[in-house]
């Protein structure tokens, strides 16, 4: 058995049985190894159907930083506000991203995403939205497990809340609130803090990945683009909203 064998069976088992299993027993060897495993993991639960991913998630600490990018499964991308407790969901913990989410207006393939950048790629984009990324693991060590283990695990990926969409348009992003409320907890007010400057950096990178096979991403696929609020941590029972005024805002009842 190699690792990627080894690493696909822990995932599907702890997914399975909704238990969490040790991370060092699969040391994954490099970056491709971890998205074989996030690709074989989809595969054995049917989560596209043999198609394309429709929602994606994509970022990094830095521009300087390597990207990560991982497709998420449709049962766990809800429209706000969301009721996580209506769900047969289980979460081991419950960390919290407040993000911009970007969705394509029209189809891009290889030959297209090899050709983008930045500015190119943005004018891809017809709608955006706020978005609440919540934060969990199927590893036992969560959040300290070693970084391959994490990206396999579609990047320690739960679940995904949508807010309206609204027409995509280029932002000061520097001066962009972002306010995130967790419970009884008071609001706390983020500024700017996007860690690549502006959402859209992310886009030719998350193309040129997502198309990298040979697949082609259909106008209205969704890709959520990074943490403005670093990783706050909430508890069950929490109401979670995040709010980006100008662009609107998402809730998540856990």
């Amino acid at each position: 058995m190699t690792l990627i064998d080894a690493a696909v069976r822990a995932l599907l088992q702890a997914r399975r049985a909704q238990q969490t299993i040790g991370a060092v027993d699969v040391p994954l060897p490099d970056a491709a190894a971890a998205y074989a495993v996030q690709a074989r993991v989809a595969q054995a639960l049917g989560w596209f159907g043999g198609g394309t991913p429709r929602h994606w998630k994509s970022g990094g600490p830095s521009r300087d930083a390597v990207l990560t990018h991982a497709p998420l499964p449709p049962d766990g991308v809800w429209e706000s506000p969301a009721d996580a407790r209506a769900r047969s969901w289980s979460f081991h913990f419950r960390g919290i991203e407040a993000e911009v989410a970007l969705r394509l207006g029209s189809d891009v393939d290889a030959a297209l995403a090899a050709t983008l950048d930045v500015t190119t790629a943005s004018a891809l984009i017809d709608a955006m939205c706020v978005s609440i990324e919540l934060v969990d693991s199927r590893w036992i060590e969560g959040l300290n497990a070693p970084p391959l283990a994490k990206l396999a695990d579609l990047q320690s990926h739960g679940a995904l809340v949508l807010g309206e969409w609204v027409p995509f348009a280029t932002r000061d992003w520097a001066a962009q609130s972002c306010v995130v409320s967790i419970g009884d907890a008071a609001p706390r007010t983020f500024r700017g803090t996007h860690a690549m400057g502006d959402p859209a950096f992310v886009l030719p990178g998350w193309l040129r990945h997502a198309t990298r096979d040979g697949s082609v991403l259909r106008a209205g696929t969704v890709v959520t683009t990074g943490t403005w609020c670093g990783l706050p941590l909430a508890v069950a029972g929490d109401r979670v909203v995040a709010e980006f005024p100008g662009i609107g805002k998402a809730v998540v009842q856990l």
